[in-house]
C-alpha cells in the first residue's frame, strides 16, 4: 500500500476502505507519512467529501489511535456533552452538576479554550487550587463516590485528532463536514461514556454559520456515535448571542453558579435546562418532560449546587467563591463601553465580542499564552435589545487600562444599532436523533 495510491484515489472521488485509512492516520502519527503527504489527502478530503460509512470508519481509526477508556469500573449509565464552541458557554458547568444530581455518572474530559470561544478547564482554573488533572485512579474514585468529575483531556486520547487538527489549522482544511465530525467524535468514544449528548452551536460565534450545515454535522455524529453503540443525540443551539452575561472565566464561573442556586439569566437557564433533560433521557431516566422536571427539581431544592462544590472541592478548589461571587479576585480596571445613539442592537457580532475578552486577557490567541482569570465582559445590553446613546453596553474587564481601547475597537467593529428592532432567533432550532429530525 502506497499513500500516493491513496491520496490519488480520494482525489478522483474515490471511496476509501478501513485499511487505506489507517495506513493513512497510523502512519501520520508515527512519522512515517509525511506533513506533505497527510495534507495533500485533507484536502481531497475537503474537496471530495466522504461517504457516512467512510467517515465512520476515520473516526474509529482516529479513536484507537491513542488510548481507549474503559470506564466500566465506574458504576451505572456514564453521560458526556460536547459543544461545537461558542462565547459565553459555560454550560458544561451547568448541566453536569444537574445531571450528576439525577443519578447520572458523570466522567468528562473537556478542553482549553482557543481563539475566540472559551473552554471548560480554564473556566474550572479560574477558582483557586482546582487540579484538572488526575490519574485515571483518582479520577474513576471520585466518579464512584461523588458522581462527577470534570477533568482535562488526556495527551494520550486520539492521539491523531491533535496530529491532523494541527495540520488542518494550517492548510484551510479546518471546515469539511467529515473531518469535523471524525475529529469530534473520535474523542467522545476513545472517551468511553454510554450516552453522549452534542451542543452543535450555529451562528456568528459559532463555526457553523447556518441551520443546513449544524443539521448535516449534527446528523453525522449522531450516526457515527449510533454505528458504535452509543446512545447519541444532538441540539442545534444559537449562538447569535452570547449565552448569558458573562464572557470571561471566573465571571463565567459566577453566572453558572447562579444558575445553579436558580438565580441566573433566563437564557443560560432555558439552554441548560434542555441540555440536561435530553441527557437524561439518553441516560433511561425517563420521557423528556419527566427528564426536564427533574433537571428542574435540583436546581430549586439545591442538590445540583450542592453536587457542583464537592467536585470542586473533591479537586483542590476553594468553593467559597462559588457560594460568594465576591471572592473571586477582582480586575484592577474597569470601562464602560457606551451606546452611541438612540436605538436597536440590530447586530452584535458574537466572534468580535469573543475576540474583545480574548484582547482583555480572558482568552488566548496561542496555546501557550497565559489567561487572566478576572478579565472578560458583563454584557447589559445584547441583541434586539432597545439602548439610548450613553447607555452602557457592556463593561469590560482586565488589569491594564491599555487594554480597553483595543478591545472597544474590536467589539464595536461588529456593532450595530439601528431604528428597527431586528429578529431574534430562538435558542435551541432543533434536535437531531438517529430517528430523525424535529426542529422547533
Amino acid at each position: 500500500m502506497r499513500m500516493y495510491d491513496i491520496i490519488a484515489k480520494k482525489r478522483d472521488g474515490g471511496t476509501l476502505n478501513r485499511e487505506e485509512l489507517a495506513f493513512a492516520v497510523n502512519g501520520y502519527v508515527a512519522g512515517d507519512v509525511p506533513d506533505y503527504q497527510m495534507s495533500a489527502l485533507l484536502m481531497a478530503i475537503y474537496l471530495r467529501g466522504m461517504t457516512d460509512a467512510e467517515t465512520a470508519e476515520l473516526t474509529d481509526v482516529m479513536a484507537h489511535s491513542g488510548d481507549m477508556v474503559d470506564l466500566s469500573a465506574i458504576a451505572g449509565i456514564k453521560a458526556d456533552k460536547h459543544s461545537t464552541g461558542g462565547v459565553g458557554d459555560k454550560t458544561t458547568l451547568v448541566i453536569a452538576p444537574i445531571v450528576a444530581a439525577c443519578g447520572v455518572k458523570i466522567a468528562k474530559m473537556s478542553g482549553r479554550g482557543l481563539g475566540h470561544t472559551g473552554g471548560t478547564i480554564d473556566k474550572m482554573e479560574a477558582v483557586p487550587g482546582t487540579r484538572t488533572s488526575l490519574s485515571q485512579a483518582e479520577f474513576f474514585r471520585q466518579v464512584n463516590e461523588i458522581g462527577i468529575s470534570v477533568i482535562g483531556q488526556s495527551g494520550q486520547i486520539a492521539v491523531a485528532d491533535k496530529k491532523i487538527y494541527a495540520l488542518r489549522d494550517v492548510t484551510a482544511t479546518v471546515g469539511c463536514i467529515p473531518l469535523i465530525a471524525s475529529s469530534i467524535m473520535s474523542k467522545k468514544l476513545a472517551a468511553g461514556s454510554d450516552a453522549i449528548l452534542l451542543d452543535v452551536t450555529m451562528g456568528d460565534g459559532a463555526f457553523m454559520k447556518d441551520l443546513d450545515s449544524a443539521l448535516e454535522l449534527a446528523r453525522l455524529m449522531v450516526s457515527i456515535g449510533t454505528a458504535h453503540g452509543r446512545k447519541v443525540a444532538a441540539l442545534i443551539t444559537d449562538m447569535d448571542k452570547p449565552l448569558g452575561q458573562n464572557i470571561g472565566n471566573a465571571l463565567e464561573v459566577a453566572e453558572s453558579m447562579a444558575v445553579l442556586q436558580g438565580k441566573g439569566p433566563a437564557d443560560l437557564t432555558e439552554v441548560c435546562l434542555q441540555l440536561a433533560s435530553n441527557m437524561l433521557l439518553l441516560a433511561g431516566k425517563g420521557d423528556l418532560a419527566t427528564c426536564r422536571a427533574m433537571a428542574e427539581g435540583v436546581i430549586a431544592d439545591g442538590s445540583a449546587f450542592e453536587k457542583c462544590c464537592p467536585m470542586f472541592a473533591a479537586q483542590g478548589g476553594d468553593v467559597s467563591v462559588l457560594r460568594d461571587a465576591d471572592k473571586f479576585r477582582k480586575a484592577k480596571c474597569s470601562f464602560a463601553l457606551t451606546a452611541p445613539k438612540d436605538g436597536y442592537i440590530y447586530k452584535n457580532d458574537v466572534e468580535k465580542i469573543g475576540n474583545a475578552s480574548v484582547l482583555l486577557g480572558a482568552g488566548r490567541i496561542k496555546k501557550e499564552d497565559a489567561i487572566d482569570f478576572a478579565a472578560g465582559i458583563t454584557m447589559h445590553k445584547k441583541l434586539g435589545d432597545f439602548v439610548k446613546a450613553g447607555d452602557s453596553i457592556c463593561t469590560f474587564y482586565a488589569d491594564d487600562e491599555a487594554l480597553f481601547a483595543p478591545a472597544e475597537e474590536m467589539y464595536r467593529s461588529g456593532l450595530v444599532i439601528r431604528d428597527e428592532k431586528p429578529a431574534v432567533p430562538p435558542l435551541v432550532y432543533a434536535r437531531v436523533t438517529a430517528d430523525g429530525v424535529e426542529t422547533f
